[in-house]
């Protein structure tokens, strides 16, 4: 029987029928919520919208069997064409080609359910007017990927559909191609890893359990990070319980500053990666939640800087592409923000302290 509209729900459940069995996903979804079109539920499907039996499933060609339980979870109905919005930019670079932005935090690249205004893409619409590239659609007009709502950092945005195409095979290889081509982020994170660098190549696809969230799986995509220690930054001695008044006590690696590169650009990679060896990014409360107590090991000064940044302490800060037109490599950079600066000089003046408390130190 044909379901009710959706344009109030968010979920909906269906069981296959002994005479579906063996067909494909997207037919049997498509015979059963007659309210979305076949492209729409072929869409919600390489989304990652559909479970079968729990697990998500992103082909739509996958056949299902009698008695299985699909769950769609479909969006709300979605608004007109994003208007302009006069939000301030960031300007760090701009040609007929491309525009290059250095995104705050708390800013989500593009309209979608819970943030259908004030986006970069609303902002980049009132700046740029109808030079952006169209390939993306008209949610996402110009945008050739994307940085979390609380990353700060670099982003390359294309302005016309030759620019699109030349950017999007770019960040599609990473650079396998031969192709110069970086993205590079700084990260702080909890501990020190034991070696100075290292490479973290573990499939990543959306948590089964958690829809908003990803999960290193088997089967998933190929995800690539590639780390090297920077700094390493010590607990405040007061927090050891170990030694008296004059007495010095060893040093105790509390957190890092990671410089990170990509070799694949999946959802949340390097919070997820990062997370996976034992060092979630600091203030990141979905990866590393379980760390927070952490924070208690500190200087006061870090303690509070960590409180005040609300946000993962993470930051895109080196964006190297080959430019649409010309051909040459061109390298932007960019210096951490306000608020992560703040946190990197506390957690520097924790380090000095712990120094002269420690032994080594004499």
């Amino acid at each position: 029987m044909p379901s009710k509209s959706l344009s109030q729900t968010t979920q909906k459940s269906i069981a296959v029928a002994g005479d579906e069995t063996s067909a494909r996903l997207d037919r049997v979804l498509a015979a059963h919520v007659v309210e979305l079109s076949r492209s729409r539920l072929k869409a919600l499907i390489e989304a990652g919208a559909v479970a079968v039996d729990g697990r998500t499933i992103r082909d739509p060609s996958h056949r299902v069997n009698a008695g299985a339980t699909l769950v769609l979870d479909v969006p709300p109905a979605e608004p007109a064409t994003p208007r302009p919005e006069p939000i301030p930019l960031n300007v760090i670079y701009e040609d007929d080609d491309i525009i290059v932005i250095d995104k705050p935090k708390n800013l989500v690249v593009h309209p979608a359910a819970g943030h259908w205004t004030g986006t970069l893409v609303n902002a980049l619409i009132a700046h740029c007017g109808a030079s952006l590239s169209g390939i993306g659609g008209e949610r996402r007009p110009g945008i050739v990927h994307r940085l979390d709502k609380d990353t700060t950092g670099l982003m390359v945005v294309a302005k016309n559909d030759r620019a699109h195409q030349s950017l999007a095979a770019q960040f599609a290889s990473h650079g396998r191609s031969g192709e110069p081509f970086e993205r590079g982020y700084l990260a702080f994170v909890w501990g020190a890893p034991d070696r100075p660098q290292g490479t973290i190549d573990r499939p990543i696809e959306r948590s089964p359990r958690a829809r908003d969230q990803m999960a290193v799986r088997e089967g998933g995509r190929e995800a690539v990070t590639h780390w090297r220690v920077l700094e390493r930054f010590y607990a405040d001695p007061r927090t050891s319980g170990r030694g008296g008044k004059g007495e010095k006590v060893g040093l105790e690696a509390v957190a890092s500053l990671l410089a990170c590169r990509l070799e694949t650009g999946r959802t949340h990679q390097i919070r997820v990666h990062l997370a996976l060896i034992g060092h979630p990014v600091m203030g990141d409360q979905t990866y590393g939640s379980g760390f927070r107590t952490k924070a208690a090991l500190l200087r006061p000064g870090a303690q509070a800087a960590l409180a005040d940044l609300g946000r993962q302490a993470l930051h895109a800060h080196i964006l190297a592409v080959k430019h649409p037109s010309s051909g040459e490599i061109v390298t932007f950079r960019s210096e951490l923000p306000r608020d992560l600066a703040r946190l990197h000089n506390e957690l520097v003046r924790g380090r000095a302290e712990a120094k002269k408390a420690s032994p080594d130190s004499s």
